[in-house]
C-alpha cells in the first residue's frame, strides 16, 4: 500500500519511488556481513547535515515517561484525532492544484474543529474558574498564553485551546487570502471570507458597501488585512466574555443597578434640578450664570459639573459628571467597545442601545463600511450603508470627536474604530489582539478613504482633505504604516504586551500574519534541535546555529519555544505538513531542516508518551535518512510481540525500510554504549579461572559471566529482536548477530558476556532457522546460493555456541558451590549432588566439542579473518583450561574416565590437523597448558595407585590438591 501520509506532495511521492522496491514491497537491505565493530564510528546520517537528537536508552525515556504520559493523557485523545484527521484527508491532495487550498482547509478546519471541541469540554469543567477570571476588568488581564504546557494549570489549558483554535482559524483565513479556495460556497459555509469579485461595475451612484467591496476586490493588502481584522473580531466574539460581565465593575460603581436602562445621568440631573429649585430658574442653566461654578460641583466638590444633560455637554462646556455618572458613561461606552471589537453589525449595536434609551450612541458606528458586508462578499443594495454618498466626512468627524480632551477613553476608542483613528485605538489596547486590531483597522480604513478618494473624488464633501482645515490631522498619529512583520516585532517591545508578544503562540500567530513562518521554523527548529543534542551537526549547520545565538542574544531573533511545550510543537509541525500539502516550494537548506526538527521532536514526545502506533506516519514526512533514524531511535522501547507487528505493518503501509531501521537502531546504541562502556581495542582475554596457586589446578570463578546488564545492552538486545520477525532478510540477521556477539566480546573486564548470554537464549539460531524454512526446494541456482548462505551463518552460530559453553561452564561452577560436606557424601544428599555435578559434567562437554575443530574459522575476507583469529587467541585457551579443570575435579567424584578425556584434549590441541595448537601457541599459552596436563597425569598417577574408592586418599586429595608422589 502506498503511504497515504506522503500523498499530500509531489516531492513525498518522488522520495517514496526512490524508497519503494518492486511492486511496492520493502527491498532487502544493503550486504551487512561486512560490517565490523570499526565501522561503527560511521554513524551520522548519510546525506545529511545532522543526526537525530542525543540517543537516550530505554531508562532514559522511562524516567522520562511518567510527565510525558501525564501530559499524553491530557491530550492524548487529541493526540489520536490529529493523527487520524491528517492520515484521513493527506491522500486527498493528490494531483490537486498547488495554489488552490481547498484541500488545505480541510485539514485546518478538522484540526479546528478538534480544538474547539476541546474548548467546550474544558469550558464545561472549569466553567467557576473561567467566570471568576472573567470578571477581571480588560485592562488589568494577563494573558497566559506564553506559558508552556508543562507548567500550565486548568484556566491556563483552557486560555492555550482556545489560542489553538485561533490559530487554526488564522491559519485558514492567511491560506484563503495567499491561496483562495476555488470552492467559495464551501468556504464561505466554514466561516471563511471570500473576496469580493471584480465583476461588479461600480459608478457615481453605487453605494458605499459596493465601493467598499471593489476596494477589496482592487488591494491586495487591504483584503489581507480586513481578513485579520474579522479574525480578530471572532476571536473577541469567541473567547470573550459576555458583555454584562465585561461592565459589571463599572456599573456596579454607578450605584444605579445592574441593567444600564433608563437612567443616564442619574446623579448630575439630580445636582442640576437641585440648583434650579435654589435659583428658581425656570431656564436650562448656562455655564455663565454667576455663582454656577462655586454652586454647581460634584459631591467631593473637586470639580464643576455641566450645567446641561445632553450628551455632548461634557465636552462643549469642558465640565464634568458626578462620580457615579462617570462610570455608568464609562460602562456605556467600554459596552460598546466591546460590541465594535467584536464585529457586532450596526443593528445588534443599535438595538443594544435602544433598549437603554441611548440610541444617539449607536449613531456613531453607522459609518463604517463594513457592516453590510456577508461572508460571500457580497453586499445587499439596501441598508444603512445603501446610497451613493460616501460617509468619510462622517469618519473624519468622529476621528475629530475622538480627540476631544473630554471624551472618555472608550468612548473615544469607539470613534476611533470608525473613523481608523488610531491614537484614540490604542489608549484602550491591553492585549496583543487588541493592539493588532487597531493597527489594522487604522490602515485599512485609511486605505479605503485614499481609494475613494482617489477613484471617486466627486463624492467626498469639499475641503476633506485641505491640509489647512480642521482635518488637518494624521489618523496614524504620526505613525507611519509598518508591515505585518514589523508591526508583530514592534509589539514585543511594548510593555505591556511584551510577555505576551513573546509567548509561543503570539510568535507563530505573528509568523503566519507577517509571512514570516520559514524563519520561525528554522530558527525555532534549529534551537529545539540544539537543544536536544548539537551532536552530529555539519560545520555549515554548526555555523548556522552560531549565528543564531548571536542573533538571539543582541534580540535580532525570537525563539522561544520550549522542547517541553508539546502543544506548540505539534500545532506547527501540523502547519509544516499543510505548508508541504499545498507544494509551497521550500529552500532543501535549513529552512526544510526547521521543519524536520519540528517533526523529530513531535515524534520523540508521541514516542515517550506511549504512541508508539503514530510514529510511522509522522516518520514519513521526513527525508528517507532522517526517517530511518528517527524510527531507530523510538522503535527500541516497543518490546511486546504484538506490538512489534503492527508497528512492522504499519511501517511497511507507510513504506519505511524496516531493516535499514534496526541495522541503525543498533549501531547507534553500539555508539552510544561505546561512549560509556570502556572497550579494548582488541579482543580482551576471557577471565573464567581464578589465580593460580603453586602446584594446584585453577579454579572456575563464580558467576564469571555477570549477571548486571546495562541500559544500553538492553536496547541492542530488543533491538536484534525485531530481526526474528523480518521475513526474507536471514543472510542480514545473521550478519547482525555475529556483529553484535563480536561487539559484546570486545567489551572489557567481560562487561558483555551477560548481554550475550541473554541474545543466546532470545534469539537463538535454530529458531531463525525454524523462520527461514529450510525445507523449500531449490534450483541449481538457488543450492549454491543456500551453499554460501549456510557458510555465511558460521559465524553467528559459533559465537553462540561459545556463549552456551560460557553458560555451561557457570552453570557446572554453580553446581560445585552446592557440595556437601564430606561427610554426606555416602547419604542420599551426596548422591543427589553427584547425579546433578554428573548432568551439568556432560553438558559442559556436550558444549565443548564444537569448539575442538573447525570452529570460528570461515570469513569472507582478511578483514575479518584477522579478528577472528583473535577471538579464537582471546577465548579458547581459557575456555579448554575451565575445561581441563572441571574434568580433574569430575574425575574425583564421579569417575576416572575424565581424567582420561583430559588427556584426550592435550591429544587433540597436538595433533597435526588441530586449529587448536595455534590459539594458544599465538597466545603464548601453550606453557600453561603443558602445566595443565602434567597436573592430569598426575592425578591419574594417584587415581592408578591408590582408586578413586581409597577413602584414607580421598580425605587427602582435596579439590586442587592432587600432587606426584
Amino acid at each position: 500500500m502506498a503511504a497515504r501520509a506522503r500523498a499530500a506532495s509531489g516531492q513525498h511521492a518522488a522520495t517514496l519511488e526512490r524508497q519503494a522496491g518492486i511492486n511496492g514491497e520493502l527491498q532487502p537491505e544493503e550486504d551487512t556481513s561486512d560490517l565490523s565493530t570499526e565501522d561503527l564510528s560511521n554513524f551520522a546520517v548519510e546525506g545529511s547535515p545532522l543526526t537525530t537528537p542525543e540517543w537516550p536508552t530505554i531508562s532514559d525515556v522511562h524516567r522520562a515517561l511518567r510527565p510525558l504520559q501525564a501530559e499524553a493523557d491530557r491530550v492524548g485523545k487529541q493526540v489520536e484525532q490529529f493523527a487520524e484527521t491528517l492520515d484521513r484527508l493527506t491522500n486527498d491532495t493528490r494531483g490537486k492544484p498547488q495554489n488552490d487550498c481547498t484541500h488545505a482547509l480541510k485539514l485546518v478546519d478538522g484540526y479546528r474543529k478538534i480544538a474547539r471541541s476541546t474548548v467546550q469540554y474544558l469550558r464545561e469543567i472549569h466553567a467557576p474558574e473561567e467566570q471568576e477570571q472573567a470578571s477581571v476588568r480588560p485592562e488589568s488581564k494577563t494573558p497566559n498564553s506564553y506559558r508552556d504546557s508543562a507548567h500550565s494549570t486548568a484556566a491556563d489549558d483552557l486560555e492555550r485551546w482556545q489560542q489553538e483554535e485561533q490559530t487554526w482559524h488564522l491559519l485558514g483565513v492567511m491560506l484563503q487570502v495567499q491561496y483562495p479556495s476555488s470552492e467559495t460556497q464551501q468556504a464561505s459555509s466554514k466561516g471563511y471570507l471570500v473576496r469580493p469579485s471584480k465583476e461588479r461595475e461600480i459608478n457615481h451612484y453605487s453605494s458605499e458597501s459596493d465601493v467598499w467591496s471593489r476596494f477589496l476586490a482592487d488591494d491586495d493588502q487591504a483584503w489581507e488585512r480586513h481578513s485579520v481584522v474579522e479574525w480578530l473580531k471572532t476571536c473577541a466574539m469567541e473567547s470573550g466574555p459576555a458583555i454584562e460581565e465585561v461592565v459589571e465593575k463599572p456599573e456596579t460603581d454607578a450605584d444605579r443597578g445592574s441593567g444600564l436602562c433608563a437612567h443616564s445621568w442619574l446623579y448630575t440631573k439630580e445636582a442640576i434640578k437641585g440648583q434650579k429649585r435654589l435659583r428658581s430658574w425656570p431656564q436650562a442653566l448656562a455655564p455663565d450664570s454667576p455663582g454656577i461654578d462655586a454652586s454647581l460641583r460634584n459631591a467631593d466638590r473637586s470639580k464643576s459639573l455641566v450645567t446641561q444633560l445632553d450628551p455632548d455637554a461634557a465636552t462643549r462646556q469642558a465640565r464634568g459628571l458626578e462620580h457615579q455618572d462617570e462610570n455608568y458613561e464609562r460602562a456605556t461606552w467600554l459596552a460598546c467597545w466591546e460590541m465594535v471589537r467584536r464585529g457586532q453589525d450596526w443593528d445588534s449595536i443599535r438595538v443594544w442601545c435602544q433598549d437603554r434609551v441611548e440610541t444617539w450612541r449607536a449613531i456613531a458606528v453607522r459609518g463604517d463600511p463594513r457592516h453590510h458586508l456577508s461572508n460571500d462578499g457580497k453586499a445587499p443594495g439596501s441598508g444603512a450603508a445603501a446610497g451613493w454618498q460616501s460617509r468619510a466626512l462622517w469618519r473624519k468627524v468622529c476621528a475629530l470627536a475622538a480627540q476631544s480632551d473630554g471624551a472618555d477613553k472608550f468612548e473615544a476608542a469607539v470613534y476611533g474604530a470608525v473613523s481608523g483613528h488610531l491614537p484614540s485605538m490604542k489608549k484602550v489596547c491591553c492585549s496583543w489582539n487588541d493592539y493588532l486590531f487597531a493597527h489594522y483597522n487604522c490602515h485599512v480604513l485609511g486605505a479605503f478613504d485614499e481609494y475613494v478618494a482617489r477613484s471617486f473624488s466627486n463624492r467626498l464633501p469639499n475641503g476633506l482633505h485641505d491640509k489647512a482645515g480642521v482635518f488637518n490631522f494624521n489618523m496614524t498619529g504620526a505613525h507611519r504604516a509598518k508591515s505585518g512583520n514589523h508591526l508583530v516585532t514592534s509589539m514585543r517591545e511594548l510593555k505591556t504586551v511584551s510577555e505576551e508578544a513573546k509567548g509561543p503562540f503570539k510568535l507563530l500567530q505573528g509568523s503566519l500574519i507577517g509571512k514570516t513562518f520559514d524563519e520561525f521554523v528554522r530558527n525555532n527548529g534549529a534551537l529545539l534541535f540544539q537543544t536536544m543534542s548539537r551532536l552530529g551537526c555539519s560545520k555549515n549547520y554548526t555555523r548556522f546555529l552560531r549565528s543564531l545565538e548571536k542573533s538571539q542574544a543582541e534580540g535580532k531573533v525570537q525563539a522561544l519555544i520550549k522542547p517541553e511545550d508539546y502543544q506548540i510543537i505539534r500545532i506547527v509541525t501540523h502547519i509544516c505538513l499543510i505548508f508541504e500539502g499545498l507544494g509551497v516550494a521550500r529552500s532543501k537548506d535549513v529552512h526544510s531542516l526547521g521543519t524536520e526538527n519540528f517533526l523529530d521532536a513531535y515524534i520523540s514526545f508521541l514516542g515517550s508518551a506511549g504512541k508508539q502506533q503514530l510514529l510511522p506516519l509522522y516518520a514519513s514526512f521526513l527525508s528517507r535518512e532522517r526517517a530511518i533514524s528517527c524510527m531507530a531511535r523510538e522503535i527500541r522501547i516497543v518490546v511486546e510481540h504484538g506490538e512489534r507487528q503492527t508497528m512492522m505493518r504499519l511501517m511497511k503501509q507507510y513504506e519505511l525500510d524496516l531493516p535499514r531501521v534496526l541495522n541503525k537502531q543498533l549501531r547507534m546504541s553500539m555508539k552510544k554504549s561505546e561512549d560509556n562502556e570502556e572497550k579494548d581495542p582488541g579482543y580482551p582475554t576471557l577471565s573464567i579461572l581464578d589465580s593460580k596457586k603453586q602446584g594446584e589446578m585453577r579454579t572456575i570463578k563464580n558467576g564469571f559471566m555477570g549477571f548486571a546488564i546495562t541500559d544500553n545492552q538492553h536496547d541492542l538486545i530488543n533491538g536484534f529482536e525485531w530481526y526474528l520477525l523480518l521475513e526474507d532478510y536471514w543472510e542480514q540477521t545473521l550478519a547482525t548477530g555475529a556483529l553484535l556477539y563480536r561487539y559484546l566480546f570486545k567489551l572489557a573486564g567481560s562487561k558483555g558476556l551477560a548481554a550475550a548470554k541473554e541474545i543466546s537464549k532470545r534469539v537463538t539460531f535454530s529458531t531463525l532457522c525454524q523462520r527461514r524454512g529450510d525445507s523449500r526446494p531449490m534450483n541449481n541456482g538457488q543450492a549454491g546460493k543456500e551453499q554460501y548462505v549456510s557458510k555465511r551463518s558460521d559465524t553467528f552460530q559459533n559465537l553462540e555456541q561459545l556463549v552456551h559453553a560460557l553458560s555451561a561452564l557457570e552453570a557446572w561452577q554453580a553446581e560445585v558451590k552446592k557440595k556437601p560436606r564430606d561427610s554426606d557424601m555416602s547419604s542420599p544428599m551426596g548422591k543427589k549432588w553427584r547425579d546433578s555435578l554428573r548432568k551439568a559434567s556432560e553438558s559442559v562437554e556436550a558444549h565443548i566439542q564444537p569448539l575442538l575443530s573447525g570452529w570460528l574459522q570461515y570469513s569472507q575476507d582478511e578483514s575479518e579473518a584477522v579478528e577472528l583469529e583473535q577471538i579464537r587467541e582471546a577465548c579458547l585457551p581459557e575456555v579448554l583450561f575451565a575445561y581441563t579443570a572441571i574434568l580433574n575435579y569430575s574425575s574425583q567424584y564421579l569417575s576416572r574416565s575424565y581424567l582420561l578425556k583430559s588427556m584426550e584434549l592435550g591429544a587433540t590441541i597436538a595433533a597435526p590437523d588441530s586449529d587448536l595448537a595455534g590459539c594458544f601457541v599465538s597466545s603464548k599459552r601453550m606453557p600453561e597448558m603443558v602445566d595443565a596436563l602434567a597436573v592430569t597425569s598426575m592425578n591419574m598417577l594417584v587415581a592408578k595407585e591408590y582408586g578413586i574408592g581409597n577413602k584414607k586418599m580421598s580425605a587427602k586429595m582435596g579439590l586442587w590438591s592432587s600432587k606426584g608422589s
